[in-house]
């Protein structure tokens, strides 16, 4: 048993073991779906893993229970590096080793050897004794058990290729070790009947010592590899938590040493001490400078390229993605950009809408600048012609370098500047970005001009692509304010033509009561719809009140009676009064539109006429004339688009009003011309059920 004075070796000897072979195990996950040998290493290293745990909670707690589920995972632990090391013996030809021997028998053999374990220690646990005590028994499987781990390791070194020999080195090292010192501590209980506790106690951390030498070879074996290859990011974080590890424990000494020597003051120094170093460790650890210098010797020493490109990219195009408008769009670039080299701070230079300077558009940590750059200016040039990245340290250095570069005044006089990066889409220079020198020293190599300029390219996409849109946006707003004024301008239209017509007829009627009268009506209706017009101006085009109830009798005898102040016959039959559903105004406006079409297409002598029917759940408005006509065409092509017209001095809106509004109830508009013989159209509505309140099942939104 494990006297107290050992307790916290063994807590710290297999915890360590446990922690680095679950590690191990996370890094050999991903490598599950391969097979083979992937598979065989992560069934092994887990196997490990939950020994190292079990032991640990023996360790810790002294539960039985926790005893005898370590024993049983030690021989299962075993079992998985003989697979391993099996599977390793098989024959591969890209890896180019081979093997002079069957591996069946050595399969089985270690079959049975784990089998025998197993049973050995479930015996012990259980205390049944059968011709030998089952402690004696166990270690003696246990030892056996070390014993062949070694021959396998021996087979497995022997037999493979030189060129294999190379990756699998430090992995027979790693377990040669460890089963050696099982070896050696079974031996030793056997020859004197009892476990040593020293060696029991520190065997955790010789089979962790193993763990790393394991890793090292599936490092150097081209088929492990993948699975093991660790990010910046990552190893950054890893070296972090080292050194301050490190640090806490060199403290923790200093502490100890201060109190132990101290005197009477030595709990108190030892507090102060304590407290100073937590200080400077979280001064450090928030600092950007540490951060960035623990990063570049990172780079340096563990990885042949500075940068973890995937990282680096997903970092670049989260941050671009980020919302914020234009200003902050500009500001997100140039943050982008400073993180990739540690600057800390940075400005954006900025294409005029005009084309002819550049200004700052958006900085970040750098004061705003009312500096701007004409595109004919030598910076700009070079920037564009070169392409390249400026660095203003080799610049003052080493001029020669930068032929034909002359620096404006103003980009001297920016406190830090260091890297001047050249945005472009294309062939042309949107912008360029200026950044403060880095926090830590970085020599400006091939890699980082390439990772800026590529990085450059991509925000000088987006920069172009924002610009794009928001131009486009600028274009729709006004295309959607000349649609409105169209409408508008149309509607306005008609109704200084109803006025004029009511004045020229006025000379001749003034004296009449009945004209008077709707004359009244007449001026009555088009200032309320001016007004109607001017709030649809102010408030957008959708009207402010829902669709209800209109009753269209109403409707057409208005519109006969208008047309008849006018001087224009229109033939009116009511066959019965019907509500549809819609907005009285335009549908008003609609039918008023299709009537004064008719009468304008029509001759004094011709007929109009204006029809109201029911055609099952609909209403149909039916309007007819005996006019020009129209050509088929332009019924089927022309008609209800935008702008297209057959009168002189008609704008075409008219008709296109019409159709959308239509559809829009869920109605439909059909059209039945010929040239020389008349046009008719079919204006169905969907009635409106005053029961229930709503409309009539619509018709399908498609036009004949």
């Amino acid at each position: 048993m494990i006297d107290s004075k050992m307790a916290m070796v063994t807590v710290w000897s297999y915890g360590l073991a446990g922690v680095l072979a679950a590690l191990l195990t996370l890094y050999l996950l991903s490598g599950w779906r391969a097979g083979g040998r992937s598979r065989a290493m992560f069934l092994a290293v887990s196997l490990c893993a939950l020994w190292g745990m079990l032991s640990l909670a023996f360790a810790l707690t002294g539960q039985v229970v926790f005893l005898a589920g370590s024993l049983l995972a030690d021989v299962l632990r075993f079992g998985g590096w003989y697979f391993f090391l099996l599977v390793l013996m098989k024959p591969d030809s890209t890896e180019g080793e081979s093997s002079s021997e069957p591996t069946s028998w050595l399969s089985g053999f270690a079959l049975l050897l784990v089998l025998v374990g197993f049973t050995a220690q479930v015996m012990l646990v259980l205390g049944v004794d059968l011709v030998l005590p089952s402690q004696r028994v166990a270690l003696f499987v246990s030892l056996a058990m070390s014993v062949y781990g070694l021959v396998l390791v021996e087979r497995l070194f022997r037999n493979v290729s030189p060129d294999f020999r190379w990756s699998i080195k430090p992995l027979c090292l790693g377990l040669g070790g460890v089963f050696l010192f099982d070896m050696y501590l079974y031996s030793d209980a056997l020859l004197f009947n009892r476990i040593d506790a020293d060696a029991f106690s520190i065997r955790g951390f010789a089979h962790a010592m193993g763990l790393p030498l394991v890793a090292l070879s599936a490092i150097r074996s081209h088929d492990w590899k993948r699975r093991l290859v660790m990010s910046q990011r990552a190893v950054l974080h890893s070296a972090t938590l080292l050194i301050v590890g490190t640090y806490l424990l060199f403290m923790a000494a200093a502490g100890y040493y201060v109190r132990f020597f101290g005197g009477e003051w030595g709990r108190a120094l030892q507090m102060a001490l304590l407290f100073a170093a937590l200080l400077v460790l979280a001064a450090l650890t928030v600092s950007g400078s540490m951060r960035a210098r623990l990063r570049v010797q990172v780079g340096k020493h563990f990885f042949s390229y500075r940068y973890d490109y995937r990282e680096e990219w997903l970092r670049f195009t989260q941050t671009l993605s980020s919302q914020g408008g234009f200003a902050g769009m500009g500001r997100h670039v140039v943050r982008g950009l400073a993180d990739m080299v540690e600057s800390p701070s940075g400005a954006l230079w900025l294409k005029d809408p005009s084309g002819r300077f550049f200004a700052q558009a958006a900085f970040w940590n750098m004061p705003a600048s009312p500096a701007t750059e004409d595109v004919g200016s030598p910076l700009c040039r070079f920037l564009l012609d070169s392409g390249w990245v400026i660095n203003l340290e080799e610049y003052r250095s080493l001029p020669r370098r930068y032929d034909g570069l002359e620096l404006p005044s103003w980009l001297v006089e920016v406190p830090n500047a260091w890297l001047v990066v050249p945005l472009t889409t294309g062939s042309e220079l949107i912008a360029f970005v200026v950044l403060a020198t880095a926090r830590t020293r970085i020599d400006v190599n091939w890699e980082i001009n390439d990772l800026l300029k590529t990085a450059a390219r991509q925000a000088g996409a987006f920069l172009g692509q924002m610009q794009a849109s928001e131009a486009l946006l600028e274009v729709r707003k006004f295309d959607s304010f000349n649609r409105m004024s169209a409408f508008v301008v149309h509607d306005l239209k008609n109704i200084v033509a109803q006025l004029s017509l009511m004045l020229k007829n006025a000379e001749r009627h003034r004296e009449n009561p009945e004209f008077q009268q709707d004359m009244l009506m007449t001026v009555n209706h088009s200032v309320e719809r001016m007004r109607k017009l001017m709030m649809q101006l102010r408030e957008g085009a959708t009207p402010l009140d829902g669709p209800r109830g209109i009753d269209l009798a109403d409707v057409v005898r208005r519109i006969q009676s208008a047309k008849s102040g006018q001087g224009r016959d229109v033939e009116l039959s009511i066959e019965e009064r019907l509500t549809a559903r819609g907005h009285e105004d335009r549908i008003e406006r609609v039918v008023g539109h299709l009537v004064q079409n008719a009468l304008d297409a029509t001759e004094h002598g011709g007929r109009v006429w204006l029809r109201l029917a029911r055609q099952g759940a609909h209403a149909l408005v039916e309007v007819g004339d005996t006019g020009r006509g129209m050509s088929p065409e332009f019924v089927r092509e022309r008609l209800f688009k935008p702008f297209q017209t057959t009168k002189p001095t008609g704008m075409g809106i008219g008709a296109y009003e019409s159709f959308q509004y239509v559809h829009e109830l869920g109605g439909k508009l059909s059209v039945d011309s010929a040239v020389d013989v008349g046009t008719q159209v079919d204006l169905l509505l969907p009635l409106f059920d005053a029961g229930s309140g709503v409309e009539s099942p619509g018709l399908s939104k498609e036009s004949a």
